[in-house]
């Protein structure tokens, strides 16, 4: 069986993110806070992400980071729960990088999320049934996210 996702991106989130709070470790691993600062949401229904979001992050001893992601959107009015789960992994230099803050190009990394939305609001309520996925890329300030819907 083949999955094949759209070609053109159901949403796409531009996330503006605060600074890393680090919530302590694990054994092999760091557990952080991301903070959702607010965003945008463009393609077929804009909107704004709203502030009070964050992503709690896994960040493994190599560097990578396993995401739990959890915000709302509101798009004219029809608020939009997201949750969010993944990974982002690149090359230790790449991942250095990031941790730094630098902008690194998309394919230099391995950024990908799994995607539910809670939607009480007509017409998109159809959207509740529906998984989405996302390719990711973290640039200096904001994460640009393109979601597509998995047929």
């Amino acid at each position: 069986m083949t999955f094949l996702i759209a070609a053109d991106p159901a949403f796409v989130f531009d996330l503006d993110v605060g600074a890393p709070i680090d919530t302590g470790r694990a054994p092999g691993a760091t557990r952080r806070f991301v903070p959702i600062l607010g965003g945008t949401v463009s393609g077929p229904h804009p909107g704004v992400v709203l502030p009070g979001g964050g992503d709690w992050q896994t960040v493994l001893a190599d560097g990578s980071i396993e995401i739990d992601a959890h915000y709302v959107l509101d798009l004219d009015g029809a608020l939009i729960e997201v949750r969010s789960t993944g990974v982002r992994t690149a090359s230790p230099d790449v991942l250095s990088r990031l941790a730094a803050g630098e902008a690194v190009p998309a394919d230099r990394t391995y950024f990908r999320t799994a995607i539910r939305l809670a939607i009480a609001h007509r017409p998109f309520t159809h959207r509740n049934r529906a998984l989405f996925v996302g390719s990711g890329e973290r640039c200096a300030a904001p994460v640009h996210l393109p979601i597509y819907p998995v047929p």
